[in-house]
Parts: structure tokens; sequence; C-alpha cells
């Protein structure tokens, strides 16, 4: 009989948040399935557990997902995580899970906590409605299209970005966001907890050395906008689009 994987949620930042049921399933899983073991040992060791760990990270192949879900047949159970919060959002781990559904093995989730809701719930903006875009694409065409995207999105919309890109990325979203309100969420749930709202010209004035991971959470477009879209031609919507410079 084939094991269980469970999708584990672990703390963001204080080691506090972390729910009991986690704490179970920690302490009775065989293996530990990990992005970066170092993060997840200093999270067994606060816990005081010894288990069997094993990496898997962005860059492992299909040999590592074979042997994980070997694993899972032999009736291993197995705590899948993240470096922090909840695994397969934004996170390689959803490669596992698929193979997993595709090998009919049971995969139980153990919510808790999660960087992009963490950071909506204290931004001030809507959260009825939302799209959650995670990490902007690399390739220039594909993260135009998602410029484009939060452009006219009539939905609050939110962003993962990193230290590094992130000024980069605020200027691009000055071109299509104009005055519309953007909060950046950062060292989420530790000692500087910190969150910034203006616009994106306001933040690149605010912002001079970015520092942690960065949620972005951008207000909604106005519907009267969208409705200026859709009565674009299709020239006027191509001479709008190559003004951007994105």
């Amino acid at each position: 009989m084939s094991g269980i994987l469970y999708l584990v949620a672990t703390p963001i930042g204080n080691l506090e948040d972390i729910t009991l049921r986690a704490i179970r399933i920690l302490k009775e899983a065989d293996i530990v399935v990990a992005e970066d073991t170092r993060q997840t040992l200093k999270l067994l060791n606060h816990l005081e557990m010894q288990k069997h760990l094993i990496s898997y990270h962005r860059h492992s192949g299909e040999d590592k997902v074979r042997e994980i879900i070997e694993e899972l047949k032999s009736g291993k159970n197995i705590a899948l995580v993240s470096d922090a919060g909840t695994p397969v959002i934004s996170d390689p781990g959803e490669e596992i899970v698929k193979e997993a559904l595709k090998n009919e093995i049971a995969v139980i989730p153990i919510p808790g906590p999660c960087a992009l809701i963490t950071a909506l719930i204290a931004s001030g903006i809507d959260a009825k409605e939302f799209s959650f875009l995670g990490f902007l694409p690399l390739n220039k065409k594909f993260r135009k299209e998602k410029f484009n995207e939060i452009q006219t999105a009539i939905n609050t919309v939110i962003l993962y970005e990193a230290p590094h890109k992130l000024l980069s990325t605020l200027n691009a979203l000055k071109n299509v966001t104009l005055n519309r309100k953007i909060v950046l969420a950062r060292e989420l749930t530790k000692i500087h907890e910190e969150f910034i709202m203006g616009t994106a010209e306001e933040l690149l004035e605010k912002i001079i050395e970015p520092r942690g991971e960065y949620v972005i959470i951008i207000e909604k477009q106005e519907q009267i906008s969208q409705d200026i879209f859709e009565n674009m031609t299709l020239e006027e919507h191509y001479k709008y689009y190559e003004s951007l410079r994105i």
C-alpha cells in the first residue's frame, strides 16, 4: 500500500506560526522533502526533531521526482515543505504533486502560513477578488504580456519579487499602473516586518536599497478604464501598447 504525500505549510518568518497538526505530521513522516534542506533543518532543530531529509528544488531533475514517488509507493509517508510558507505556491514541489496524483497516491494538504495571503489581509487593498501571478517571467515577451494583464486588471493583483529585481519591476509598473495604489510587504511575521504604500513612482523614491523577498499588491483598475480599452480600435490598441516601453 502506498504512503501519503503531505503538503505541510511552515512558518514564513516567526517560528511560532506553525500548527499543531503540522508539527504532528512532521514528527510522524518517514521522510521530509525540502526545497532547501538547510532552511528546513533550522525549523526541525527548533522543533527538536531529527528526520531523513531529501532535497528537491527547481534544478532537480525527473530522476529525483521518480525517487520520491518510489519512496511513496514503498509505503513511506512523506512531508513536502518549501523554504517557507505553503508548498506548491510558486514552488517546484508542484511537479511532485502532479506525479503523485498520476500514480494514485493520496495527497493531503496541511494548511498554514502563506506569504501572499498574509500580505493581502494587512494591505488595505480590496481582498474580495484577486489574481496571483507569482514571480514575473524572465522572458521579455511573456513578461510584457503579464504587465499588459496587470494594466487592465479589474481585480487586485499580487506578485512575488526578489530584492535585486524590485526596482526594475517598479519602473515597469510605473508605466502601467499610473496612480493606482501599490503595497510592498517584506519580512512578513519577522521583527522588521514592513508594509510600504504608494504609487509605483512614489515607491521608487522610498526604496533605496531593497532587502528581503517582497510581496507586491496592486490595486485593481477601475471598470471605467476597462471600458475605454474595449472601445479602442485595433490600431489604437497597438499604438497604446507600443508606447509602454516595458
